[in-house]
């Protein structure tokens, strides 16, 4: 897994179909009952002894085999019922992710495949898991919750290791520095595609695997949280996270992308970097 020397070119935010302050509303909006349902859900179940029973079922990538399309094929039946800004299926929002980081990054193919893969861990939904175990922002386990957390401060009194004194200081389980590879994290598509990536030994830079692996902590690349626990080398590829974001966000809206046209460019990049049927 090779590393690049530098971080993403800059570039502008893709304009999206309404004011950015309006995304990631969670304190109004049509669909927020069922988006704060599912953190109720999440941040009272989501425990450390949960995280390393999960990781230790799927570690092994073993539940079946398909190629990356047939596993975007199957995000066609799901929404995500955490996300306030979309009520499309999730396959749309990889297309229209991987085509805003084309636009900005032209010469980085590689990136391109990203922005359709980061989000193919919630196939774990469509294997029968729930959605509060796969989808949403995540947060590391093990230690206090911090104040970005969306819904932190109304949700987590049911979660049994907030009652631990184990858990319940700044770093918890961890040492100051010990940097995010160290940190258990809550369970769900980041984590789950970042060891589908590995075991499958793609061939994409390391900035392509962190990036899938942390584009839902939006505690720290986003609100500055969790910093403690940070390493150098996290903070080397913050910048990184903070581009997937940008067309992770301000991609989605209703007009939706044409998936017919789309599919021989990114088959040509799935050949290149991640080909045939995988195990996941």
């Amino acid at each position: 897994m090779s590393s690049l020397q530098e971080g993403p070119d800059s570039s502008e935010e893709p304009q999206p179909g309404k004011a950015k302050s309006e995304f990631r509303n969670y304190t109004e909006g049509k669909l927020i009952d069922r988006v704060y349902n599912t953190y109720r859900l999440m941040h009272t179940h989501q425990t450390v002894e949960f995280v390393r029973r999960k990781s230790a079922q799927y570690g092994s990538c073993s539940q079946r085999r398909m190629s990356v399309m047939e596993a975007l094929e199957l995000l066609d039946q799901l929404v995500d019922e955490s996300d306030p800004d979309v009520d499309f299926p999730n396959s749309f929002h990889a297309f229209q992710t991987a085509e805003g980081i084309r636009r900005a990054h032209p010469d980085k193919d590689w990136f391109h495949l990203v922005g359709l893969l980061h989000d193919l861990g919630k196939v774990l939904v469509l294997f029968g898991e729930p959605q509060w175990a796969v989808v949403g922002d995540t947060f590391p386990v093990g230690c206090k919750v911090q104040k970005s957390v969306v819904y932190g401060d109304s949700t987590f009194h049911e979660n049994p290791d907030t009652k631990d004194p184990r858990y319940s200081t700044e770093c918890g389980m961890y040492q100051p520095g010990c940097g995010l590879d160290n940190v258990l994290m809550s369970w769900g598509h980041d984590e789950y595609m970042y060891q589908v990536m590995k075991f499958n030994k793609f061939a994409l830079p390391k900035e392509a695997f962190y990036m899938v692996r942390f584009h839902s902590f939006y505690p720290w690349h986003a609100h500055g949280d969790y910093g403690h626990l940070c390493s150098e080398e996290d903070r080397r590829m913050l910048p990184w996270l903070r581009e997937l974001n940008k067309f992770d966000l301000y991609t989605k809206q209703e007009e939706l992308p044409d998936v017919q046209q789309l599919r021989a460019y990114y088959q040509g990049l799935i050949d290149k970097y991640c080909p045939g049927q995988l195990c996941w």
